[in-house]
């Protein structure tokens, strides 16, 4: 009788962790990443009156403005994409823009959180509940060995980092799928490093120094930069070559492929004679576990394969439960 009973329990046991692989499949694919359209290939848009710039900002992907078209502060900052300053271009990933914002603001909530300072986030939509959104110390994401794990935080007011503030990763994740959806204006204080892309929809300022893994999206409002950083490009295939200073004009393309042969693919290249002068992809630091007041954890440390390790598990520990059950009948009779 008691074995019996245990091999009952085995059998419960595995549907529960099997039922439980599948929903946390079912809550990956019910929060998909933000679709950012033609947005997705700009590091900085804006709407009016401009976007600002003071010292050497580097900025590795495209720069685009509409309704207004003036970008100031180009040199001395790097362009290391396509400018787009007032054309029909920026218009469709403004548009692209609006798009996204909305998703991202119409997301269901996984919990409220105003202060994420000290916190440990696993993947979710979290809200600031009408509350400025602040960023003290560190945020951790948790991305469960999951690489599909996608976080939206929705600034249900402004969105305000302290100087020397950082968010990091532990068990994977991608800044690629962090997405700050700002009801105002989104500020970052000097020092700062920050990961994802800020949806604002009104103005954006960093302040000196700042690292944004990710993008700065505006759109109403200014962008307004000093000394800053930016690696979009880990989210994007073929970054373009960063030109420096001098070597071309303000609001111009960076150049084009160049053949290297008549029957050749075309293959981007930079003057021999020019030096790249943009800092190095720093990898976005991380943090080992720890147990930190104020951790949310969901459900699901599964990946999106419907097949994940443990609803394998499950699967194996019901088979082996049922084989014991039917070898016991065949004893009794």
């Amino acid at each position: 009788m008691n074995n019996s009973r245990a091999i009952v329990a085995t059998i419960g046991l595995a549907f529960v962790i099997a039922i439980g692989a599948m929903a946390g499949t079912a809550a990956n694919a019910a929060n998909p990443p933000v679709g950012l359209g033609s947005a997705a290939t700009y590091s900085v848009l804006a709407g009016t009156p401009s976007i600002t710039n003071t010292g050497a900002t580097t900025i590795d992907r495209d720069v685009g403005i509409h309704p207004a078209d003036s970008i100031i502060g180009f040199p001395p900052g790097i362009i290391g994409g396509t400018v787009h300053a007032g054309d029909a271009v920026a218009l469709q990933a403004k548009s692209d823009l609006t798009v996204a914002y909305l998703d991202a603001a119409g997301r269901p909530v996984t919990a409220n959180h105003s202060a994420l300072g000290g916190l440990t986030l696993v993947g979710g939509v979290y809200n600031a509940n009408g509350a400025t959104l602040g960023l003290t110390g560190t945020l951790t994401l948790n991305g469960q060995n999951d690489p599909n794990s996608v976080w939206i935080f929705q600034a249900t007011s402004d969105l305000v980092t302290a100087s020397t503030s950082s968010v990091v990763f532990i068990n994977g994740g991608s800044p690629c799928n962090v997405f700050w959806q700002v009801t105002t204006s989104a500020t970052l204080g000097s020092g700062s490093h920050f990961v994802g892309t800020i949806l604002a929809l009104d103005s954006i300022t960093l302040a000196n120094g700042v690292t944004v893994n990710g993008r700065a999206l505006a759109r109403n409002g200014l962008v307004s930069l000093i000394n800053d950083t930016f690696i979009t490009s880990t989210c994007n295939a073929a970054p373009p070559v960063v030109v420096p200073p001098g070597t071309r004009p303000p609001f111009t393309p960076a150049p084009t492929a160049t053949p290297v042969a008549p029957a050749a693919t075309p293959i981007a290249t930079a003057a021999s004679s020019v030096t790249p002068t943009t800092a190095p992809v720093a990898a976005v630091p991380t943090v080992k576990p720890a147990a930190v007041a104020g951790t949310q954890r969901l459900p699901s440390t599964s990946t999106n394969d419907p097949a994940g390790p443990l609803t394998m598990l499950g699967i194996a520990l019901t088979g082996i439960g049922i084989l014991l059950l039917r070898g016991r009948s065949i004893r009794h009779l």
